[in-house]
């Protein structure tokens, strides 16, 4: 009786947490004039030299040509780093190019885009990666 009952509470529990699971995967639609970010690229497997500039890709969606300002960075909670926004690709593997200048330590990345909606500088989700700022 009582495996019987286990079985059934961790089948329970599998259930749920696959539904859970698939509800989490699927995004709203964009709106008009929205830009949601996906992921960050950062070569090396964030195994990067401090002091230089490396090339990260954000990977995002829209469904405009929209006019991105910023991206702006933040390791580990420390205030935003900006860098103006001059290479953007758009369609169906939209991506934006910009310099990096890596921290020494681990660090978490984080990073957000300011684009312009409706007439008003907008900021996008956050997305995150982990990267090693080494000498």
């Amino acid at each position: 009786m009582k495996k019987g009952v286990l079985t059934a509470i961790l089948m329970s529990v599998a259930i749920l947490l696959a539904i859970s699971s698939c509800a989490t995967v699927t995004k709203e639609p964009l709106g008009p004039g929205e830009l949601r970010l996906l992921s960050l690229d950062v070569p090396d497997n964030g195994n990067l030299k401090s002091g230089l500039a490396h090339w990260i890709s954000i990977n995002f969606e829209a469904n405009d040509k929209l006019e991105i300002r910023r991206a702006c960075f933040t390791y580990s909670g420390d205030g935003p780093s900006c860098v103006a926004v001059k290479n953007v690709k758009y369609g169906s593997d939209a991506y934006i190019e910009v310099p990096l200048y890596v921290r020494p330590n681990t660090n978490k990345l984080e990073c957000y885009v300011e684009y312009v909606r409706d007439g008003k500088i907008r900021r996008t989700n956050t997305v995150l990666s982990y990267v090693t700022g080494v000498y």
